[in-house]
């Protein structure tokens, strides 16, 4: 086959407030400031580019990472790239991230394989639903999610497999066999996934830049940094470069879950590499987990409670506090110490529902992210942790409390008033987040912020009262009588003085 469409040389990956750039441009560009696309998409582009980086120049330590400058590390993946050119085209003989050897299964469209894409039998409500023709762009970066993010269930051809060991033979089933397993990526439910972000892309790259120092200690990846797929390739599920492959810190950026091989009438899609779980001590080096008791804790992804609210468990480690460990957060927070900016903690991914290992995109089902800046400042001592955790704890009992107060709302009156009460507590979180990166920028030390933050209280008990108001009506005296009786009364959140 003709080689063509080299991702290295071709736009293809969605820049904020550019559009699409290669990967000779990002690398050669400081000024590009952050990755486009929805949350999957940002999280698989940036493990690809991290794929990259590690394998370009990872440092030995700390002191190596302190003098690899970020136009070192640019300079670096761009003379790595241009080593391994020939192994970057979309088509040709040696297709990126693909298998040949998979043409044996069946033709599937490629809105068979996106999770918004309404296809078969699904309903279509919106217009974005609709599946609709990909460029070449659009199919380089559908390939690069299905490698960590493919949803489990049949859509694979499960009748063909490439299992053999260390050979690149397909074992054709009689039957259709199990349902494949979801990508180590999404995980049963979704897991969410987080990151550090600089004022640059560049920056970015740098500060989520793994030693191997780092690797080493995270004891994740007993198989250390390992190789990347274009480098050593796995033949076959089982093959000896496949079970090394999975026991690395490559073997998660880029997990190969599924293998490809993209056409012009379709993708043929199979049974990729099947890496242990969370629950098995398979993680990202993205995804935030704790670990004790019988089974380790991650964070899934929850359309209900937006990843904001998951800061201070995140960061608990700044107050010493038994807390869930992402390598990637904490890693780049010793860093941030001695840093002299304003940076960002990135947290996204999908949700996702699963039915008998069927998984898709339910009714409260969606792709989910936050993103909040702070000063670097603010890591040197524990002030704002302390300040923050206390006013979202504080933000936390008024949503009880709205709660409550709605439910005995609709209790006078006869109703079950608990889907409503629901709502009014979606409602308020909705209103607060509106302003939380202000209650971050105002939880350090100081007596102007104190004050500040105790003004800015008034705004979320005003919040409150909205969401109960909205979902409480007073228009009978029947309803007046139990909104008088159930309004909050927010006196001693408003009296209380603010840390």
């Amino acid at each position: 086959m003709e080689n063509r469409f080299n991702l290295i040389d071709e736009p293809w990956i969605p820049i904020a407030d550019v559009g699409r750039v290669s990967l000779a441009q990002l690398f050669g560009n400081p000024q590009y400031r952050a990755l486009g696309g929805n949350p999957v998409q940002k999280i698989a582009l940036m493990k690809l580019l991290l794929a990259i980086a590690q394998d370009a120049t990872t440092p030995d330590d700390e002191a190596g990472w302190q003098a690899l400058s970020e136009s070192d590390l640019a300079g670096s993946c761009l003379a790595y790239l241009e080593q391994w050119h020939h192994r970057f085209y979309l088509y040709g003989e040696e297709p990126f991230l693909q298998m040949p050897a998979i043409a044996r299964a069946e033709i599937k469209s490629y809105g068979t394989v996106m999770a918004e894409i309404s296809t078969g039998n699904t309903t279509v409500l919106s217009q974005g639903q609709q599946e609709r023709v990909l460029d070449d762009a659009d199919k380089a970066l559908l390939l690069l999610v299905q490698m960590g993010f493919a949803l489990g269930g049949t859509k694979t051809d499960r009748s063909v497999r490439i299992r053999r060991s260390n050979k690149a033979e397909v074992e054709v089933f009689k039957g259709k066999g199990k349902p494949s397993k979801p990508g180590p990526s999404v995980g049963f439910m979704g897991f969410l996934h987080n990151f550090v972000l600089g004022e640059t892309l560049h920056q970015t790259l740098r500060l989520n830049l793994l030693t191997q120092a780092n690797i080493s200690a995270s004891a994740l990846y007993p198989g250390g940094l390992g190789t990347p797929p274009w480098d050593s390739v796995p033949q076959g599920e089982e093959c000896d470069i496949a079970r090394h492959y999975k026991t690395t810190l490559q073997g998660r950026l880029l997990p190969l879950s599924r293998f490809c091989f993209l056409t012009s009438e379709g993708l043929h899609y199979g049974e990729g590499l099947l890496h242990p779980d969370y629950a098995d001590g398979g993680i990202d080096p993205s995804i935030a987990i704790k670990h004790g008791g019988s089974k380790p804790k991650v964070l899934w992804v929850n359309p209900g409670r937006r990843p904001w609210r998951e800061l201070t468990g995140l960061l608990a480690f700044l107050a010493g506090k038994e807390a869930f460990e992402c390598l990637q957060l904490r890693v780049a927070e010793s860093r941030l110490r001695d840093h002299d900016g304003m940076f960002a903690i990135w947290s996204g991914g999908l949700s996702v529902s699963d039915k008998m290992g069927e998984q898709g995109i339910k009714a409260e089902d969606d792709y989910v992210e936050s993103i909040v800046w702070l000063e670097a400042k603010v890591l040197a001592g524990d002030f704002w942790y302390t300040n923050l955790s206390t006013e979202m704890t504080s933000l936390d009992a008024l949503a009880r409390q709205l709660y409550a107060c709605v439910l005995g709302y609709y209790k006078a009156q006869l109703v079950d008033g608990k889907p409503l009460a629901e709502q009014a507590t979606a409602l308020f979180w909705q209103l607060c987040e509106r302003h939380a990166q202000s209650l971050f920028d105002l939880c350090d030390s100081g007596e102007e912020n104190r004050i500040a933050r105790h003004e800015l209280r008034k705004t979320f008990a005003a919040n409150l009262h909205a969401a109960f108001d909205r979902l409480c009506p007073n228009q009978t005296a029947r309803q007046l009588d139990a909104w008088a009786q159930n309004r909050p009364n927010l006196s001693k959140y408003l009296q209380q003085e603010a840390p």
